[in-house]
């Protein structure tokens, strides 16, 4: 059968019976086009976190405290809860030649006042260096400095979300005066948004000097991280080894099984988020499938209704010499066209579903060309498996029998 009498014949059968092969093809086309949505999640997401975790710091060890191991046991336990690790702890560290900076925290949530407004946000002590090591920069006034650190001064830098909150959106609060637990801070500046949503934000939150912290709120020189900067990635894990093996003698601990501090690289952090969200997008487009497996399922109902409508048509073509093969071809290009369709449209929805999602769903999609290649090459394989059997049926047919048929 020659190329272009099959793809009129194809087209002529499927605009035979415009309703019924349009509502097939929205099944495929809601199939594609939910896939290529809810994967443009996945993808967005995992975009986001990458951005977020190499944001955070190039080169970066992260040394928390809590015991790596409990006892008999391979599951981490009270990492980051614990007060294993200390300001002298830091100092330490910084000594290794490996080492380029060396920027301590500590964390607590506290109720945060002014005249006429409050918010509950995170309060993080920090050294002088810390906006460095950790790529955070001011927007308004100045950093802290390792004066106001050594003299425990009551002064601290807001993030974005959290001056929005006390003292409205976009205002200049350097100067003004905030309490911390019911402890008065002078704001000296404001950092520069850097994203992130609820407890997790980086825009919603308070830097005070280390000391300060230290001092007024927890009472003692522990710290909840100490973030090291290693001057080359080459170095990163020699460097890993002579921290384990300084807070180890430090510690006076001889088994790295039993330290009671944990460190984290910040590559093995990225692998382990994007693992995470590579199963979550996974998930998304298993649910998406679905669809797709049900838009196959109505082909195949649709070609079988068609072939036993056109039996007597299939007769009447073998009697004038066409083989099996032009039959199944015949049967098996409507098929594929229905999907063909079906997928072009589906993927024109999903670049729809994604920009809707990103615009009026305050989240991240990425609609990637590997995405797109794939949920096509989906649509016309269903196309080929829903469509084999009606052609495969519909070429075995009896040419005798069916001219009989009524």
């Amino acid at each position: 059968m020659i190329f272009a009498d099959l793809f009129q014949e194809t087209l002529a059968s499927l605009t035979s019976n415009k309703v019924r092969s349009s509502l097939t093809i929205l099944g495929i086309v809601i199939g594609i086009g939910s896939v290529i949505g809810l994967v443009s999640v996945g993808q967005g997401a995992q975009a986001d976190i990458e951005a977020n975790i190499q944001s955070l710091g190039s080169n970066l060890l992260m040394i928390m405290p809590g015991s790596q191991r409990g006892v008999g046991s391979n599951i981490k336990q009270g990492m980051g809860s614990a007060e294993t690790l200390t300001s002298d702890d830091a100092e330490a560290v910084a000594t290794i030649n490996t080492v380029k900076a060396v920027a301590s925290d500590i964390s607590t949530r506290k109720q945060v006042t002014i005249k006429g407004a409050n918010t509950n946000t995170s309060i993080y002590g920090v050294t002088a260096n810390y906006f460095t090591v950790k790529n955070v920069e001011v927007d308004l006034g100045n950093f802290l400095s390792e004066t106001q650190v050594k003299s425990m001064s009551k002064v601290a830098v807001l993030g974005p979300q959290t001056r929005d909150d006390l003292f409205g959106e976009n205002q200049n609060p350097v100067g003004q005066k905030i309490r911390i637990d019911k402890i008065e801070f002078t704001v000296i500046g404001v950092t520069k948004e850097k994203g992130g949503t609820g407890f997790n934000s980086s825009d919603d939150l308070i830097y005070i000097p280390l000391t300060t912290a230290q001092h007024y709120l927890t009472g003692n020189d522990s710290v909840s991280t100490i973030n090291v900067e290693v001057s080359s990635e080459k170095l990163m894990d020699v460097t890993k080894e002579k921290i384990n093996s300084l807070l180890l003698m430090r510690h006076g601990i001889n088994n790295i099984d039993e330290a009671d501090f944990s460190i984290m690289n910040q590559a093995d952090i990225l692998s382990t988020m994007s693992s995470v969200t590579g199963t979550f997008t996974l998930l998304l487009a298993a649910i998406a499938g679905i669809s797709l497996l049900v838009g196959g399922i109505g082909i195949m109902n649709m070609m079988l209704t068609t072939v036993t409508e056109r039996t007597r048509e299939i007769g009447l073509r073998k009697s004038l010499g066409a083989k099996n093969l032009d039959i199944s071809a015949q049967f098996l290009a409507e098929a594929i066209m229905l999907t063909f369709i079906g997928g072009f449209v589906g993927i024109l929805l999903g670049w729809l579903i994604s920009w809707l999602i990103s615009k009026f769903g305050d989240m991240t999609t990425s609609v990637t060309l590997f995405s797109v290649v794939l949920a096509f090459c989906v649509s016309v394989t269903i196309g080929l498996i829903f469509g084999f059997y009606p052609a495969r049926r519909a070429a075995k047919l009896n040419p005798i029998e069916a001219l009989r048929h009524e």
